[in-house]
């Protein structure tokens, strides 16, 4: 029997990432003894103290445990801490050299959507794979320079060390250790139960593209609001950089810094976020959508829409398209 830690931070935290593993952890179980087997999984609250209250005390958790017993478990899974992330990290130093330890000792470790912060504290995923919500990539990419952020994937898996993409989509990652620990049928049959999608492994259709505009440099500014509203044109880097009243150069080198993207990604994922619209609200034909947004060349604009989203424009068009109702007569 694998013995599962889920911590109970010391800051405020998200609640669901606490009690969701523990659902899914705990139907796993519930799954192997009615087939006549042994459950699967030990699943114990661990925190700083035995209880600890969330969301302005209106929950309270009780731990099984405290860091301070002498125990060695086996998969240490760390929830997503809420409000400012900085000082979550700070308010939960103490896990860090457990956490350590824990993983020196033989556990893997595995953080629940923005539980990457607390895992990148760690030192654990330096030079390694690591994903979290993408709301927040931005901010970890500046916090943790030495992680590999890899923002579109749903699920990271490296040497013991794992990491999920934001909110209730972590859950996708219990779902994979279940599989990994017990088996693909009872995973899929808890799938089934919690009504998850068992096969994702992206979460780029999720990321909403919100045009990097929180930095100070003006020009660069009125450089991506002119894209932003021309998404369907041409945009050579010097009628750009022109613009800006920069040499190109200079605008280059300012853009990439102002937004974390060259100039041509930035017009790329421009494009692609309006077609992702006009997808989600037109009846368009997707060569339509293709023209629309300045595309000519069929081929080269799904290679990007996929390698952007995930998905192809038809796959993306099915499951996100919004659906309104025809007036009656």
């Amino acid at each position: 029997m694998k013995h599962i830690t889920i911590l109970v931070l010391a800051s405020d935290a998200v609640v669901g990432s606490i009690e969701g593993p523990h659902k899914v952890l705990s139907q796993a179980n519930d799954l192997l003894v009615s087939q006549g087997r042994a459950p699967a999984f030990d699943i114990e609250l661990v925190g700083l103290t035995r209880q600890q209250t969330f969301n302005q005390g209106l929950f309270t958790l009780h731990t099984h445990r405290t860091i301070h017993d002498d125990f060695q478990t086996d998969l240490v899974l760390i929830p997503a801490p809420n409000g400012d992330l900085p000082a979550a990290v700070a308010a939960n130093e103490a896990f860090l050299p457990w956490i350590v330890r824990q993983y020196r000792g033989g556990a893997e470790v595995a953080s629940l959507c923005m539980g990457a912060f607390i895992l990148a504290a760690t030192g654990l995923v330096d030079g390694r794979a690591c994903t979290t919500h993408w709301l927040v990539a931005e901010q970890f990419a500046a916090l943790y320079p030495a992680v590999r952020l890899v923002p579109e994937q749903l699920i990271t898996d490296e040497q013991g060390v794992y990491s999920s993409g934001g909110a209730y989509s972590c859950l996708n990652l219990v779902l994979y250790l279940v599989e990994k620990y017990v088996g693909r049928e009872v995973a899929a049959t808890c799938a089934k139960v919690f009504q998850l999608d068992m096969g994702r492994r992206s979460q780029s259709p999720f990321a909403l593209f919100r045009g990097q505009k929180d930095h100070a440099d003006a020009p660069v500014r009125t450089a991506q609001e002119f894209i932003e509203t021309h998404f369907a044109d041409r945009h050579a880097v010097e009628d750009l950089a022109a613009r800006a009243c920069l040499s190109r150069r200079s605008f280059e080198r300012r853009f990439r810094q102002a937004t974390g993207n060259a100039v041509a990604e930035y017009v790329q994922r421009v494009k692609i976020e309006a077609a992702k619209q006009r997808l989600e609200s037109s009846t368009d034909q997707v060569n339509e959508v293709m023209y629309a947004v300045g595309y000519a060349d069929a081929k080269a604009f799904r290679a990007l829409f996929k390698k952007l989203t995930g998905v192809s424009p038809v796959a993306y068009r099915a499951k996100y398209r919004r659906q309104v109702p025809a007036l009656a007569a």
